[in-house]
């Protein structure tokens, strides 16, 4: 058999070992190599003795798809190859990679390690000539002893990389199938009497306040760690001292040395323990509730090469958005992502490269879970994560994989890990009756289903006797997730529900002439189109309103209305809140009148106190009290002034709105009624001037160009799929009578679907006033009791009204379902600036619990819209039709008009993409309803 083609996990490298770095002599064989694509094997010529000189140059690392060799291609669960394991398609690209480098000077004799941190999927490789092996296990590392095959000088490093090799059934991992070597590649001298592997042990006892420090390690290797007084203690040697704890709170980490007389090794120590007591996940005798994300490796220009500055600025991004914890989806980050949590502090499940998910369309028949001749490759790939990263604080769990079923494949790595490291607990959420892990994993579990297993009603004991983490849940594709703050609100309820791991960090587009590209844009025969954009985070690493929303909703210090004024809460689960300061502020109708300083008593973790307003002068308008927690000093991950908690209370009611003495009546010309400052089409009652400003509008509408969660997972059961059926995209206006006499201009209409019987009656009763027009709207359903995407009005103003201020919920977009991270302020924006750039386009920008809005032009003309009390809107420069017509960012193009929106209410967003869906208090259903809005033109100059 082909060595491509055997299941086996590769063949040549030395044992795997922990990741570290020293002061023996490394080269970086990173930088310009020589490449040639080839079809398939058979098609590649032989790599070594060739003159490459016509061959293209590749950088290294790198995935040679994104340069122009081959095309990107996405699937989520379905091969895109035949499944006749461990058989792959003669048609296998190869890559033949091709690198000459020259020793420095000062390097020595001796032993010599070639690393490879990632191969994508297959790597053979030869030094000056001699093969030296081949690896598998894609995103993990290799090691090669090449000292006694290096020259001084014009040393010869060939790389063979096939696209498919029988690895690659164990590695289908919901993202795009991209090749080549996409880690580093470093040769590291390793001298005699060197430190060729070790593991430092740094437990903790909270009673005590004791660490028991000890690391594994050849016998002439000490430990040195200056801040504890610890010089030269031995391997093997046990040692117990006061110690701070590490946690992803307060990321404590003792810088130490280890020695011989030949090597040095930096380390990082951080003094923590794993345990699982009375069914709870606990670190240094605490529970965990694990506020996290699944985080694939990924960037839009250079897609599974990510440097660290880019890893850096993910850890940054999750800290100042309370994220604490990470699944490392599906597979070991580069090593640099674990340093970095262990340095600003996350907590880490650190997932072996792993998942065989494409069979499960195929009934799992012929799985690699459960058939022998994949044994090895499995438990060569949990060795070398466990190997590789067992040095790492981070690190609380193991994971065996994701979405391989199960078998006894899974068994045996499960059991080795917990005989090779009884210090950290095993996950995997495929074992369902959970007989060889030790956490209860689920995915996408609804509400209900996690209040009963907070319940203990699970029907498994063994289930029942462990902590339950939801290792995915709340897809974060698109518009959402909806629906966050109901499991933050059961993770509280019950001990045993730790929280969980949204899916996932960062959309994974990729860059693109004027947007970023997804699954289906490269020609693919066989995709999943956008489902590889899932993110809280834009391609750019722009956060999304998604992000914004799961970071108030998991916020460490709650501060909420208490029966005597504050009542301020501490959920971190360790530190204190006197890293903290409270400030507040006082607005009346948005703006500012008084500020100042609270003071709030230091609350330790899990405590709650109350606390008394300060004294607030009086306002005129509706006013509201906004108390922020900020960091009193600048840390390692944020500013001082960054702000991790806020809430908001009412101080004052708006002034009583007094009716506005109507100034009617109706006039009616030969082609036109005149109603105050409006003009009206006679024939259909449609506004057509307000002010002498042309308006389109407003009529009923009931249609949102739908999101990826209206679409669903489940395409014919969607609530897309039932509103398309209904046809709520393509209503229709009948006008059933326009009464223009009296005060009043009286519109009665039906607005329904063709081909269908029901519809919704519509009533508009128009008013004019002092400086502008009432509108009452009645609608009532007519045959129709399912749900609505929304109900309200459309309406088109010119499209020089592009800048929006609005006193109401803000700054971002909101929906019923997604709206703890919008507060009551007075905000101001662009049209386009309201606009969210989901990479595939779908409904956004929603503005929620608007009291009044202006739409205004350069020279302050425009619209003023008020409620009666609130309205939700938005407004662009695209209608609904186009918005749910377009496929990328590019496609929407702005016209001459804004398009505005004014809703009573809006449907949920839910999860359904890949979870539940719109809970039902947020399902929107039809039924009669009423609502009142004022407009008034603003004519050069903004209304008071």
């Amino acid at each position: 058999m082909s060595y491509v083609e055997d299941p086996g996990p590769g063949h040549g490298s030395v044992p795997p070992r922990a990741a570290f770095r020293s002061d023996a002599p490394s080269l970086s064989l990173n930088g310009t190599w020589r490449f040639r694509l080839s079809p398939g094997l058979a098609a590649a010529p032989d790599p070594i003795d060739v003159d490459d000189t016509g061959w293209d140059e590749l950088p290294v690392p790198s995935l040679w798809q994104l340069h122009g060799h081959g095309k990107p291609a996405y699937t989520n669960v379905h091969y895109p190859f035949p499944v006749d394991p461990p058989h792959v398609p003669s048609e296998n690209p190869t890559g033949d990679h091709r690198r000459r480098f020259d020793l420095p000077a000062s390097w020595p004799a001796g032993s010599a390690l070639l690393r490879f941190d990632g191969i994508d999927s297959c790597g053979r490789i030869w030094l000056n000539g001699t093969e030296l092996g081949v690896t598998k296990g894609s995103r993990l590392p290799s090691e090669f002893e090449v000292g006694p095959l290096l020259k001084p000088r014009d040393n010869l490093l060939v790389v063979r990389v096939h696209q498919w090799s029988a690895g690659s059934y164990l590695e289908d991992q919901d993202m795009w199938w991209l090749s080549g070597i996409f880690r580093d590649v470093t040769l590291l001298a390793r001298p005699a009497g060197g430190i060729g592997d070790y593991w430092l042990h740094a437990d903790y006892d909270h009673t005590t306040g004791l660490g028991t420090l000890r690391v594994d390690a050849d016998p002439d290797v000490v430990l040195d760690i200056p801040a504890l007084g610890v010089t030269g203690l031995p391997a093997g040697e046990t040692r117990e001292l006061p110690v701070e704890p590490w946690s992803a709170e307060t990321p404590r980490l003792y810088e130490g040395t280890l020695s011989t007389v030949a090597e040095r090794v930096p380390v990082r120590i951080g003094f923590r323990t794993v345990s699982i007591e009375d069914g709870q996940l606990k670190v240094n005798g605490r529970r965990l509730l694990l506020r996290g994300v699944n985080r694939h490796e990924h960037d839009p220009h250079t897609g599974r090469v990510v440097s660290r500055e880019t890893a850096l600025a993910d850890v940054l991004l999750m800290k100042r958005h309370h994220i604490n914890a990470v699944r490392t989806s599906h597979y070991p980050p580069d090593p640099a992502f674990l340093e970095l949590c262990d340095e600003y502090g996350l907590w880490v499940i650190d997932e072996c490269d792993l998942e065989t998910h494409g069979f499960g369309p195929l009934g799992w028949e012929r799985n690699p879970s459960s058939e022998p001749m994949w044994a090895e490759a499995y438990l060569d790939r949990m060795r070398r994560t466990v190997e590789r990263d067992k040095n790492r604080p981070s690190v609380i769990l193991w994971s065996l994989g994701n979405e391989s079923h199960t078998g006894e494949n899974l068994a045996r790595m499960a059991e080795w890990a917990r005989e090779r490291d009884p210090s950290r607990p095993v996950h995997y959420e495929g074992d369902y009756d959970c007989s060889y892990v030790d956490v209860h994993s689920r995915m996408y579990a609804s509400p209900e289903e996690v209040e009963r297993i907070g319940k203990l009603e699970d029907d498994n004991e063994r289930r029942r006797d462990l902590p339950f983490v939801l290792c995915e849940y709340a897809h974060a594709m698109g518009n959402g997730p909806g629906g966050l703050l109901e499991y933050r609100e059961l993770f509280e309820r019950y001990p045993n529900c730790q929280g969980g791991f949204v899916w996932e960090w960062i959309d994974h587009g990729l860059a693109a002439p004027g947007h970023f590209a997804y699954g289906g844009d490269f020609g693919e025969p066989l995709h999943d189109g956008n489902f590889v954009v899932d993110g809280l985070v834009f391609p750019d690493r722009t956060p999304s309103p998604g992000l914004v929303e799961f970071a108030k909703i998991i916020e460490p210090v709650r501060i909420e209305a208490g029966a005597s004024g504050l009542r301020v809460s501490n959920h971190y689960d360790f530190v204190s809140t006197e890293h903290l300061t409270f400030t507040w502020v006082l607005e009346d109708e948005g703006v500012a009148v008084a500020e100042g300083v609270l003071d709030v008593p230091t609350l330790h973790s899990g405590q709650s106190g109350s606390v008394p307003l300060p004294a607030l002068p009086p306002t005129g308008g509706e006013s509201w009290l906004t108390i922020s927690a900020s960091l009193a000093s600048a840390t390692s991950w944020a500013p001082a002034g960054h702000v991790v908690g806020w809430g908001q209370l009412p101080v004052s009611p708006a002034a009583t709105r007094s009716p506005a003495p109507s100034r009617g009546p109706v006039f009616r010309t030969a082609d036109r009624l005149l109603l105050g400052a409006g003009e009206f089409d006679p024939a259909t009652g449609t506004l057509t001037t307000l002010g002498g400003h042309a308006v389109r509008g407003p009529r009923l509408d009931v249609w949102r160009a739908t999101t990826d969660n209206d679409r669903g997972s489940s395409p014919g059961e969607s609530d897309a799929s039932q509103w398309l059926a209904a046809g709520l995209h393509r209503m229709q206006h009948r006008v059933i009578e326009v009464n223009a006499d009296g005060d009043e201009l009286l519109v009665r209409t039906r607005v329904a679907p063709a081909a269908q019987p029901f519809g919704l009656f519509a009533d508009y009763t128009w008013t004019a006033f002092d400086d502008g027009l009432r509108l009452r709207v009645e609608v009532t359903p007519d045959g129709y009791a399912g749900t609505l995407p929304r109900l309200g009005l459309t309406m088109a103003v010119p499209a020089a009204f592009g800048s929006v201020e609005w006193f109401g919920a803000g700054p971002g977009e909101a929906y019923p379902d997604s709206r703890q991270a919008v507060r009551v302020g007075r905000f101001s924006s662009s049209v386009d600036g309201l606009q969210t750039p989901y990479v595939f386009p779908q409904e956004n920008g929603n503005r929620t619990a608007v009291r009044w809005a202006r739409l205004t032009a350069p020279d302050g003309a425009g619209l003023q819209l008020d409620g009666d009390p609130a309205f939700d809107f938005t407004a662009r420069r695209w209608d609904a039709a186009a918005l749910e017509a377009a496929r990328h960012t590019d496609d929407l193009v702005s016209g001459d008009l804004v398009h505005v929106t004014l809703d009573v209410a809006q449907h949920g967003l839910g999860s359904a993409a890949c979870g539940p869906g719109v809970l039902p208090r947020y399902r929107l259903f039809a039924r009669k309803t009423s609502f009142t809005l004022r407009f008034r033109p603003l004519a050069g100059g903004v209304a008071n």
